[in-house]
């Protein structure tokens, strides 16, 4: 079949959602099926000029600490080129100007066209939106329920996800499907590091060989809960010399984040590394011991399974969507307040075997979340979609079904 992807991001930009789009583009394509992407024109050496596949939207650096583009999608040209590749389906990975266009196309071509829900919108716009302090919470409620009301079918990064929507407020009537994320461990990690080259990339951020580094990797941004994980570390560096703790990324708190933790900086305890590109970043997890996140908006975090995928332990603040991915005494920790959390990292610093052990255990697990079986669990959407098209299917029965085929 041929399937059209409309997504908000792409390279260089890196989130979850650039991956996910990678990911299932390249795996869709292995499996002998054409793959359109419609997507913001960024940066010259991610240019796509000439590739049929591809319409690139001529788009802006949307700045405000980000590294989000902002577009004008052309409805007319988007149109032109989906009627032309006689498209199938069309799943949209955003919720804003490009993906309304999709839905445009797809109403009007009469195909069928779905969702991925990564954002929970109602709870995190503030965070999001410029000026967002002049927005109504019910205005934004009603606005997104609007717009995901009219996809024939919404797919759920995981129990969280669809059970959000799922709410009584929310649009309970719309076909909802589990589609937990994956990891591409061949797009992920070409090679590993050596223990030379692990040397290196701590050495030049001044961390030594018997430094216990903790990482955070990712958005710098008020919704991840910056503020509060920095604290904690300022508390745990405090107390434990052999430990540093490094911030890989950028976004809008990052320079807030210097100033809150610059006695820290000065001492070489809190590093913070800025943008790196998406290509480099499993060398940060590789050369690091502990990964840390205080965030409790998520819906399933990509960098928790990188993380997993790296063989680190994981200790995390307690929320529905590390619900399949952390578990407690097992391959990291679940903690109730950020004091927990320095009481367990404090525990796993002291204690190499300990680690050691988290860490074969969060390998093992990212066995549940294989590129192969996510592709295949979107596929089965896919299928159920377009057969049922223009009627709603029955999510329950296709979830149900889905696992009995799909392990």
């Amino acid at each position: 079949m041929t399937i059209a992807l409309f997504s908000e991001s792409y390279l260089p930009t890196k989130s979850g959602i650039v991956t996910v789009v990678i990911q299932l583009r390249d795996q869709l394509i292995k499996q002998g099926h054409r793959v359109l992407l419609v997507v913001p024109e960024t940066t010259p050496e991610f240019s796509t000029q000439g590739n049929p596949d591809f319409f690139r939207i001529p788009s802006r650096p949307l700045g405000l600490g980000t590294d989000q583009y902002f577009t004008i999608p052309n409805f007319k040209k988007i149109y032109e080129f989906i009627k032309s590749n006689n498209v199938d389906l069309i799943h949209c990975h955003t919720e804003f100007a490009v993906a309304k266009t999709g839905l445009k196309c797809a109403k009007k071509l009469h195909i069928p066209c779905i969702c991925t829900t990564h954002t929970m919108w109602t709870e995190f716009y503030k965070y999001y939106l410029p000026c967002a302090n002049l927005i109504s919470p019910k205005w934004i409620k009603w606005y997104m329920n609007r717009f995901y009301g009219q996809f024939d079918s919404l797919i759920g990064v995981s129990a969280k996800a669809r059970n959000y929507f799922k709410r009584q407020d929310m649009i309970p009537d719309t076909p909802s499907v589990i589609v937990p994320n994956a990891i591409d461990e061949s797009k992920f990690q070409q090679k590993h590091l050596t223990l030379a080259e692990k040397k290196k990339v701590r050495a030049k951020y001044g961390i030594g060989d018997k430094d216990v580094v903790l990482l955070f990797l990712g958005r710098v941004a008020e919704e991840k809960r910056v503020f509060e994980l920095i604290e904690m570390c300022q508390k745990l560096v405090a107390e434990k010399d052999n430990c540093k703790v490094m911030f890989v990324g950028s976004g809008p708190a990052y320079n807030d984040c210097l100033k809150l933790a610059d006695k820290e900086i000065k001492e070489n305890k809190i590093i913070f590394t800025g943008f790196i590109e998406w290509t480099q970043v499993h060398n940060f997890y590789e050369s690091s011991d502990i990964f840390i996140t205080a965030s409790l908006s998520e819906m399933h975090s990509m960098t928790i399974l990188e993380a997993e995928l790296s063989s680190m332990p994981i200790v995390v603040r307690r929320d529905d969507s590390y619900l399949d991915s952390v578990f407690d005494g097992v391959n990291g920790f679940v903690c109730d307040s950020e004091d927990e959390m320095k009481d367990r990292l404090i525990e796993l610093i002291d204690n190499s075997r300990k680690r050691k052990a988290f860490a074969k255990k969060s390998l093992e697990i990212t066995s549940n979340f294989s590129i192969k079986n996510h592709v295949k669990r979107t596929l089965f959407v896919y299928d159920e979609v377009i057969k049922n098209y223009p009627n709603k299917i029955d999510d329950a029965d296709v979830m149900k079904r889905m696992a009995k085929k799909i392990k």
